[in-house]
């Protein structure tokens, strides 16, 4: 085996083997094979695809570069993964409903990029939670409450971990065979007996167009199947924030009020999530519909409450977070109302935009070393199709200083416009598989 002899395939535009995949991956973790190498396979699978064939080689090959997770817990092992949005935080509801519902969910997260929030932050948003757990830790997690919200472990795919940073630099991200295989290595390396995944499409995603996101969704769900592991996709709508806050510790915080059987703190937050638990126990043989009334009464019930609780606990957080989030998370020292200058419908979004401005408060980052401020970012974002009258708030911004603050404003007033009453699509927009 040669990486000269794999990348020469696929600037002739053959699929390498099987087994020459199985090579590459093992020798990206290694470090046999170089940046430079890595890089041209990154661009010859960019520009010459791999087919499906060759995507689910490539998925089981970066899967098997590390340690495969397998579980002995008595009940269905599932997960859910979202390819990324504002004010996505359906995870933290998701997993201790399901929880509650009887399913282990080993949740392998990752940290937010770019626009787009990350799960780990989130999580860390909440004194003392250390989202990166030992195997053994991991294990016990989920065998005591059953979910986690972790991270991924330096021996979990370390092929990926490898590609991902090269592909990041060599201007190779958007490969849809090159996304299919680093979301699935993870989340097929923590074991899973069945996954739903969530392609946002909208403004606020990175697949803008309805056909960009069902290519998307249709290579991962054949990938994931072609792997072995039933899985199933929802096209879900990101022309608005999912949550009406966007930030770390103010998500948390809808998450927390949701919990608390609040389904109006955030409502498309919590429907999506129902619909999502719904199909995820469906993987699992039970009819959706009464698995979505299931999800639903865990999260009404305060079920979903106890167990996110007792997870936080065991990751180093509050015991009684349930009681005192509200004095427990951080708060940004300056509140300011963003005030509409006319009066109008919220016509339309740009949710990157959005999505940067609380990046630029502190509350993401640009690159993976940068430090992130959890208190930061926005609150009572305002529905689309809502009316607005020339003065009433369109967001309230959560900054360290009165300079950041008043840059927010003016991006928040500019990423949303006002205008005549807007066509409001369904929040699922399409499902495949």
């Amino acid at each position: 085996m040669d990486a000269r002899w794999v990348n020469g395939k696929l600037r002739r535009g053959e699929v390498p083997s099987e087994n020459e995949l199985r090579w590459f991956a093992r020798g990206l973790a290694s470090g046999q094979v170089t940046d430079a190498q890595a890089g041209a396979f990154a661009m010859g699978v960019c520009l010459r695809g791999l087919g499906e064939q060759g995507r689910v080689a490539l998925t089981l090959a970066m899967r098997d570069s590390g340690r495969v997770l397998s579980w002995d817990v008595g009940k269905p092992v599932l997960d859910k993964h979202s390819t990324g949005g504002v004010g996505d935080a359906v995870s933290l509801i998701l997993a201790p409903a399901l929880a509650a519902c009887g399913v282990a969910v080993p949740m392998i997260s990752g940290r937010g990029l770019g626009h787009t929030g990350g799960t780990l932050d989130k999580m860390e948003a909440i004194p003392g939670v250390e989202p990166k757990v030992s195997e053994d830790l991991l294990r016990r997690i989920v065998g005591e409450v059953g979910c986690a919200i972790a991270g991924a472990t330096a021996e979990i795919a370390p092929a990926d971990r490898r590609l991902y940073a090269i592909r990041d630099v060599s201007g190779t991200v958007e490969s849809i065979d090159l996304i299919t295989a680093s979301i699935l290595s993870k989340k097929l390396a923590a074991g899973l007996e069945g996954l739903v995944l969530d392609v946002k499409c909208g403004s606020g995603a990175f697949m803008k167009t309805d056909r960009e996101a069902r290519a998307l969704a249709e290579a991962l769900v054949t990938t994931a199947n072609g792997a072995g592991c039933p899985t199933a996709a929802f096209v879900t709508d990101m022309d608005e924030p999912l949550c009406p806050a966007l930030g770390n510790a103010v998500e948390v915080a809808v998450c927390l009020e949701v919990m608390e059987g609040r389904r109006e703190a955030a409502p498309r937050l919590h429907d999506l999530t129902v619909a999502l638990g719904g199909r995820m126990l469906a993987l699992a043989g039970e009819a959706e519909g009464e698995g979505e009334e299931r999800v639903a009464r865990a999260i009404a019930s305060g079920a979903a409450m106890e167990r996110f609780e007792r997870m936080v606990a065991l990751m180093g957080g509050p015991s009684d977070l349930a009681a005192t989030w509200r004095e427990r998370l951080p708060r940004a020292p300056v509140v300011v109302e963003v005030p509409a200058e006319v009066e109008g419908f919220a016509a339309e979004f740009d949710g990157e935009a959005l999505g940067l401005a609380v990046v630029r408060l502190g509350g993401g980052r640009t690159k993976e070393t940068d430090p992130v401020d959890p208190a930061v970012g926005l609150t009572d974002v305002v529905r689309r199709g809502a009316r607005v009258a020339r003065g009433e708030p369109l967001a309230r911004v959560h900054a360290r200083d009165e300079a950041s603050a008043q840059a927010a404003v003016e991006a928040v007033r500019a990423a949303i416009r006002l205008g005549e009453a807007p066509e409001v699509g369904p929040l699922v927009r399409e499902t495949v598989g």
